[in-house]
């Protein structure tokens, strides 16, 4: 592919707006289509994103011929329903995080991407900010020296509702999986594996979902991360990689940041690395970049990376106890 890559847009939900309206900025996309399961949905968000087709249905999108790549905008439990879709219809797919509810989810539409050498990627758009280049350029020059704790947290706060998908079990809902993923992707990213010990409480709520959380994982070689996050709670939205020589701080929200902090003893430097719109049109445009080069997987965020990712959060829900009807099915 050399001509920028046709978008299509499943769903038509708050992170599907997102996405729709940071799209321009990338250099190599251009949006075609919106697809929703009402037409009256998708022909409103159409319209106010200036969308030239609409498909009714799923299935219609997977079927248009003028459709290189998929965003995938669907509640978590639909993602590896919609992906498999996609993938066999021969779309590229990029997967909001969670890719998969667990680990044989994620596993089915990797394992199905490979078998129609179709490219998919979770859509941790965290990585292809500016800010997060520097950071790992500061940890591997060895500027802060051996890493040894990571810290974040990803914590809001919302008015219950027990039909909200945030709250409802039957859409995987609670911190973790919805943002407590950004906490625990930091932390792989940085020590580059999973962890060897998982420890941690999370408190229920009436509906069965974890509402607020805070676990430890320690890692190969020693190196801990302490994390917590809420759907009920407020906390700065940090992150602090503290290393054997001084550490970096980085500026909240630290999953789309335009700042950092390198603090060695009485030397404190910050670095600004302001971005265009949202921040979305980053990772889409790195999916062009794969596409165009003929890729069908990302080389940032990998398949592996993705289950290592989906394991550790199994693993941390399995210490808890808890567990969602879809991992039943």
């Amino acid at each position: 592919m050399t001509s920028p890559i046709r978008w299509g847009i499943a769903g038509t939900g708050d992170i599907a707006r997102q996405f729709a309206e940071d799209l321009p900025h990338a250099p190599n996309a251009v949006l075609h289509a919106v697809a929703s399961r009402r037409e009256d949905t998708a022909r409103q968000f159409a319209d106010t994103h200036g969308i030239p087709s609409i498909r009714v249905g799923y299935e219609a999108l997977a079927a248009d011929p003028d459709v290189d790549a998929v965003y995938i905008a669907s509640p978590h439990t639909q993602h590896m329903e919609n992906a498999l879709l996609f993938l066999k219809a021969g779309k590229a797919v990029l997967c909001e995080k969670p890719m998969g509810v667990n680990e044989g989810q994620v596993q089915a539409m990797i394992d199905t991407a490979t078998q129609h050498n179709v490219f998919l990627m979770e859509a941790m758009w965290t990585w292809f900010f500016p800010v997060i280049a520097k950071v790992r350029e500061l940890v591997r020059g060895g500027a802060i020296g051996e890493v040894r704790l990571v810290t974040a947290s990803f914590c809001f706060t919302v008015p219950f509702d027990a039909g909200s998908r945030l709250f409802d079990p039957n859409f995987a809902g609670g911190a973790l999986l919805d943002v407590g993923i950004y906490p625990i992707a930091l932390a792989q990213w940085v020590y580059e594996t999973e962890p060897e010990e998982v420890s941690g409480i999370a408190r229920i709520g009436s509906t069965d979902v974890d509402e607020v959380n805070s676990f430890t994982l320690k890692y190969p070689g020693g190196g801990l991360a302490s994390l917590s996050s809420a759907i009920q709670t407020y906390q700065p939205e940090d992150a602090i990689i503290a290393g054997s020589e001084g550490y970096i701080r980085i500026q909240p929200p630290f999953y789309q940041p335009d700042s950092l902090t390198v603090v060695r003893g009485d030397h404190e430097e910050t670095h600004h690395l302001p971005r265009k719109g949202l921040g979305y049109h980053l990772e889409a445009a790195h999916v062009g970049q794969c596409l165009q080069q003929g890729l069908t997987e990302s080389p940032v965020v990998t398949h592996d990376a993705s289950l290592k990712l989906i394991r550790t959060m199994d693993r941390i829900r399995a210490h808890w106890g808890l567990r969602y009807p879809a991992d039943e099915r």
